[in-house]
C-alpha cells in the first residue's frame, strides 16, 4: 500500500497497527524519496545479507603463500 506522508500523519497509529498485524509494509512518498515502514522480523529473514565465514582457513593463513598448487606445477612463480 502506497501513502503520502500528509496521510501517513493523519493515520500514524492505524498504519502502525496495520504493519504489525499483517506484516505487509507500507511504502511512503516524501519529497520525491520513497520509504517504507515494515515490520523487522520481515526485514531480518528476507534481507540478502552476505554470509560470513570466519572460520574458512582452519590453521595459518601465512602457510598458504608457500603451498604448492597442483595447478601451478611446472610454472615459474
Amino acid at each position: 500500500m502506497k501513502r503520502t506522508a500528509t496521510d501517513l500523519r493523519a493515520h500514524l497509529y492505524e498504519v502502525l497497527d496495520q504493519v504489525a498485524r499483517t506484516g505487509l509494509p507500507v511504502e511512503i512518498t516524501r519529497n520525491g524519496v520513497d520509504l517504507a515502514i515494515v515490520r523487522r522480523d520481515k526485514v531480518l529473514k528476507s534481507r540478502k545479507v552476505p554470509r560470513t565465514l570466519p572460520n574458512l582457513i582452519v590453521g595459518d593463513p601465512d602457510e598458504l603463500i608457500h603451498q604448492t598448487w597442483p595447478w601451478t606445477e611446472g610454472r615459474d612463480r
